[in-house]
């Protein structure tokens, strides 16, 4: 029984020092623009694989010219 809590306290900490040291939040967020870069280029690739690269660059034209570009 001892050894068990030992362990769980070892990992306590473990995650905590990770998490001071830059690591991700406990609460597992990421900051939006960390997210934004893991999908960009997973989007780009379907929308070449399947085809849909002309809507992207559509609805990309379209929101800026709603931006007033």
């Amino acid at each position: 029984m001892a050894d068990t809590a030992a362990r769980a306290m070892i990992r306590t900490q473990g995650r905590r020092a990770y998490a001071s040291f830059g690591g991700r939040p406990s609460s597992g967020t990421r900051h939006p623009l960390v997210a934004t870069a893991m999908v960009l280029p997973l989007a780009a690739l379907l929308a070449v694989v399947f085809g849909g690269w002309e809507a992207v660059v559509t609805q990309a034209s379209s929101v800026g010219v709603m931006l007033g570009r």
